[in-house]
C-alpha cells in the first residue's frame, strides 16, 4: 500500500498550484485529487519500501538456507556414493 502521506504531500503541491479564484473550490479538488491518485496507486499495486525492504531480507534468509540444504544433501549424496 502506498504511503498516505506522500498522497498528501502530492495533493497539497497541487492544490497550492491553483490560482486564488479557486481557492473556495480547494476543498473539492483536493477530494478529487486525493481520490484519483489513491485508486490510480492501488491499480499499480505498488509496495512501499520498507515492504520491498522485508521482503528482500526475507528471500536472502531463503536463498541461504536453500545454499546449506544443497550443500548437505551434496554430502549426503557423497557418502552414499563411497
Amino acid at each position: 500500500m502506498i504511503d498516505t502521506k506522500k498522497i498528501e504531500e502530492v495533493v497539497n503541491s497541487i492544490t497550492n498550484a491553483l490560482p486564488p479564484g479557486l481557492v473556495q473550490m480547494q476543498a473539492d479538488a483536493e477530494k478529487n485529487i486525493r481520490s484519483a491518485l489513491t485508486a490510480t496507486f492501488n491499480k499499480l499495486d505498488l509496495v512501499t519500501r520498507e515492504e520491498y525492504d522485508v521482503q528482500t531480507q526475507v528471500l536472502q534468509r531463503t536463498r541461504e538456507k536453500l545454499e546449506a540444504l544443497e550443500k548437505q544433501v551434496a554430502e549426503l549424496e557423497s557418502k552414499l556414493n563411497h
